[in-house]
């Protein structure tokens, strides 16, 4: 699974870490990051908050390759959903901001997993901006680092959750 983000350092970053503390394979990139960049302090403080490891995490942008390669992608906002699949189109079915998946995910009934997401996407009500795009908590206080992960969890534990 890739997360991405616009700058791959706080929302992407934040969830990549996350998820691998949750015996998840993922990996992170950004629209418009600059490669080589560590995450910023407060994400590095809550991440360890959550019992997740922030070491040696360097930002990078996101390519074809990376989104071709992943079986889900999961953006923090729609534009960066957009931007994803102008870049690969052929990963628009397996594309999704990470609530809009999240929503999805706990529509769908217990003993189904990630995969039926999918099938549901076109029966289910849209959401709108606020419901789908995960406020990015860079240069903010230590507390809108908290809750943009505390979101993050709730996904996450509801993706691992499932078979």
């Amino acid at each position: 699974m890739l997360f991405v983000c616009r700058a791959n350092l706080c929302r992407s970053a934040m969830a990549e870490r996350m998820a691998r503390a949750l015996g998840l394979e993922a990996g992170s990139a950004g629209t418009h990051a600059v490669p080589g960049l560590a995450m910023p302090a407060h994400a590095e403080a809550v991440l360890r908050e959550a019992g997740a490891d922030p070491e040696g995490f360097r930002s990078r942008r996101v390519t074809p390759p990376l989104l071709t390669g992943a079986d889900l992608v999961l953006t923090a906002s729609r534009a960066e959903r957009a931007h994803c699949v102008t870049l690969a189109p052929s990963t628009a079915a397996r594309t999704f901001t990470l609530r809009q998946y999240g929503r999805y995910l706990a529509a769908l009934p217990p003993g189904c997993g990630p995969e039926e997401v999918a099938r549901v996407r076109g029966r289910l009500q849209p959401g709108t901006p606020g419901d789908d795009d995960l406020d990015d908590p860079y240069g903010g206080p230590i507390e809108g680092f908290r809750e943009c992960a505390g979101t993050i969890s709730t996904i996450l534990r509801l993706l691992a959750s499932r078979p």
